[in-house]
């Protein structure tokens, strides 16, 4: 489904000058499957999410959709591939109902089907519909209505940056189930969940371990993980990065 080739990634720091973030990235996606990728902060996995959805501009290499070479193609046209990307921290649109949004997401889509993807992330259809998108919802309460949008437009490859971000436990399950359900093993249908967390990353079908800019293992969950949770080949120190480790949670 999507290729990433040799991929390199440069951007210019506070001093003007270009600082590496990325190299010899190689990495191929299957649909129907879920992909876990994690590694310290400011390793370059959310940096990997923004080549593939064109937020940045690889400097490098190639970034393959279904065959079809879109490295140059904007995110918006992405987005009309069939790419979708769920915000580590959503934007906020003050004047804008939720209602409104999620027919932005979806158009066409009938107030029905509206209240189901709504309840499928814990918000009730009847507190939430009028509500306005600004600061009168919280940053879980942000963060579940984005998920909602990009499950919402049924894209083939969708990327979830840090869903566990300012949601509680019950709601993290939740949503593990939701995107597990949603994803693995359908047609066109592929997931990335960037994340730290020790409940998101067992359930992935694969695990992408980044560091310094570079991809330093990748695998089938049940090989790769143990070796992240035991911090076996962690030399990038994630346990101290996710803020007291990893717990005992075996993959599926």
């Amino acid at each position: 489904m999507l290729e990433l080739r040799n991929i390199g990634l440069s951007l210019n720091g506070e001093s003007g000058e270009a600082k590496e973030i990325l190299r010899n990235i190689n990495l191929t996606l299957e649909e129907g499957k879920l992909y876990g990728i994690t590694g310290p902060n400011g390793g370059g996995k959310t940096s990997i999410a923004k080549v593939i959805m064109g937020i940045f501009s690889a400097t490098q290499g190639q970034v393959l959709f279904n065959g079809e070479d879109i490295t140059n193609l904007s995110i918006t046209e992405r987005a009309r591939k069939g790419l979708a990307y769920a915000f580590q921290n959503p934007p906020r649109f003050k004047g804008i109902q939720v209602e409104e949004v999620m027919r932005i997401a979806k158009p066409g889509i009938d107030e029905m089907s509206i209240r189901g993807y709504l309840r499928d992330v814990g918000l009730c259809p009847e507190d939430y519909l009028a509500r306005d998108l600004g600061a009168n919802l919280s940053g879980g309460e942000t963060k579940r209505l984005e998920v909602a949008q990009v499950l919402a437009k049924e894209s083939q490859l969708t990327i979830f940056d840090e869903p566990e971000a300012g949601v509680d436990l019950w709601t993290i399950q939740k949503l593990i189930n939701l995107i597990v359900t949603r994803h693995r093993g359908g047609a066109n249908r592929t997931a990335v969940i960037i994340s730290h967390n020790e409940q998101f990353l067992p359930v992935c079908d694969e695990l992408v371990l980044v560091a310094d800019g570079e991809i330093q293992e990748q695998g089938p969950t049940n090989a790769i993980w143990p070796l992240i949770r035991d911090d076996i080949i962690c030399d990038c120190q994630i346990r101290n990065q996710c803020g007291g480790g990893f717990y005992e949670v075996q993959p599926s």
